[in-house]
């Protein structure tokens, strides 16, 4: 069996470990931040021996922990004679683009408390270097947003761009509408299969009404709007680099009209190839 891929990421202070962090927790990876050397061929045997074991690692790297720089090259040399797949992705950035963030966000450095920024970024790069010349992924940061460096490196580490997720939610409007949702669509304008005596107990899963709600004039052109503009905002989403969207239909009662939008809505993402989560919040209440 081959071992777990495990990616040590460090960088200098201001270039974006905890946004590569974010991106690697976002493509499945479990995160660890700091971890002193001495704990993680023992962090490690506790993942091997988790249900299901965790073969998708990240760890980060700090200047501060001195003496994990220098263990370094023999934990990598170590770690790759076992047979896991090891990569170093390192964080560059220039100088005055480092200085510019400090001042921004009028924070000290790390490594010159009570010093300038240009002392502890000079002792940083010192610290650095060896580690620097052992990565397999250098990205400088020093034009990218957080959006980019997102991008950059779900592309190292996995080769492409992960398409952003879309988590779809049917509810009713009379049991409020859910939390966190980021765009919601309201179909109380659609055709209600609620006053059609042979539908009113069947839910929008079931096609006939699904055809009820979805096939006439109104809804055949209401639907046909809603996924052109999903078509249109998905990839500018994937573009930011964003892990999920939330979005959420809208009925009166959330059993009939949009169930049977986000089923719709759902079949035709997937069959896009895009990833889907489907939440019918209120399809059983009566």
């Amino acid at each position: 069996m081959s071992g777990p891929r495990i990616v040590f990421v460090s960088g200098l202070s201001g270039s974006g470990k905890t946004t590569a962090m974010a991106a690697l927790e976002d493509l499945s990876f479990y995160c660890a931040d700091n971890l002193p050397v001495q704990l993680v061929d023992q962090f490690l045997e506790l993942c091997r021996k988790a249900r299901p074991p965790i073969e998708r690692i990240a760890l980060a790297i700090d200047a501060r922990e001195q003496a994990f720089l220098r263990a370094v090259p023999g934990v990598l040399r170590g770690l790759r004679k076992s047979g896991a797949d090891v990569e170093v992705l390192f964080l560059d950035c220039a100088d005055d683009a480092l200085l510019r963030r400090y001042r921004e966000t009028r924070r000290v450095h790390p490594l010159s408390p009570l010093g300038s920024v240009e002392a502890g970024v000079r002792r940083e790069r010192q610290l650095l270097a060896e580690l620097a010349g052992l990565s397999d992924h250098v990205i400088d940061t020093s034009q990218l947003n957080v959006h980019e460096l997102r991008a950059a490196v779900v592309r190292r580490i996995a080769g492409e761009s992960r398409p952003t997720i879309v988590n779809l939610c049917s509810f009713g409007f009379r049991y409020g509408v859910p939390p966190g949702v980021e765009l919601l669509f309201d179909v109380r304008c659609l055709p209600n299969p609620y006053f059609e005596e042979s539908l009113r107990d069947a839910t929008g899963r079931e096609s006939q009404v699904a055809a009820f709600v979805l096939e006439g004039d109104v809804g055949r052109a209401f639907y046909e709007r809603l996924r052109g503009m999903l078509e249109f905002l998905l990839p500018l989403n994937d573009g930011e680099g964003k892990a999920y969207l939330s979005i959420a239909i809208g009925c009166t009662g959330g059993r009939h009209r949009s169930v049977a939008v986000v089923e719709a809505l759902a079949a035709d993402l997937r069959r896009a190839g895009r990833e889907v989560n489907v939440d019918h919040r209120d399809v059983e209440r009566t």
